[in-house]
């Protein structure tokens, strides 16, 4: 004897058997009926479901709520960005050489296809372009920190960054422009863990200072 089975899942499950003996398959089958209890598939419309409790959040007063929630959070967040991570303040004074060159992955040409670099060459910026203004990374939160950068000069001769506090708040007491390093990706590219820190030129290569200073409470 020979038994065949299939089997057919449609919301419930359906069992149909067709049986022969022989050398011949008769093709009949037979109805065993429903073997249990089914269910037609329902699938909600998702968008209609999240329309239906955006118009609830409406009538009862939450959207608002939670937009007004929201645009605090990204204005305080902007105010004063996420603090960058693993800095500490200069305990003392190290200085090293940072070569900003880059070796181009492939050729550069200019407007008119003047071929300018080829591939797997190291080209430095500076050669280029001077580093117009001093880099002085500090933590906006200490006074002494921030003093020690005002020093270095204007908006016209230095560029200060924070890596913690607001440069809002400190812009309108000092009437200058103040920046943040985002991410800490200005740091990390220079290798700075300790503030106060500045970046200057020196022919073709950039020297990093991480510089220890007089703090309130203790000396230099």
């Amino acid at each position: 004897m020979r038994v065949a089975f299939s089997f057919l899942v449609a919301g419930g499950l359906a069992v149909s058997a067709t049986a022969s003996s022989g050398g011949a398959v008769s093709g009949q089958s037979v109805d065993h009926g429903q073997m249990g209890q089914t269910w037609s598939i329902a699938e909600p419309d998702l968008l209609s479901v999240i329309k239906a409790r955006l118009d609830h959040a409406a009538a009862t007063g939450k959207l608002d709520q939670m937009n007004r929630q929201f645009a605090e959070k990204v204005k305080a967040r902007v105010m004063r960005p996420v603090p960058v991570s693993g800095i500490s303040p200069a305990e003392e004074t190290r200085s090293w050489e940072f070569d900003p060159s880059i070796r181009i992955d492939k050729d550069i040409r200019d407007h008119k296809g003047n071929l300018i670099a080829v591939a797997g060459q190291r080209v430095n910026p500076l050669a280029a372009a001077a580093l117009s203004k001093k880099l002085l990374f500090v933590d906006g939160d200490d006074p002494a920190e921030v003093e020690w950068a005002m020093k270095h000069g204007g908006d016209a001769r230095a560029k200060i960054v924070f890596v913690d506090g607001s440069p809002f708040e400190l812009m309108k007491a000092h009437q200058r422009r103040f920046y943040f390093d985002q991410d800490g990706r200005l740091t990390t590219y220079f290798g700075i863990r300790r503030t106060p820190a500045l970046v200057e030129q020196r022919g073709d290569v950039l020297i990093v200072t991480e510089q220890a200073i007089a703090r309130k409470g203790r000396g230099a």
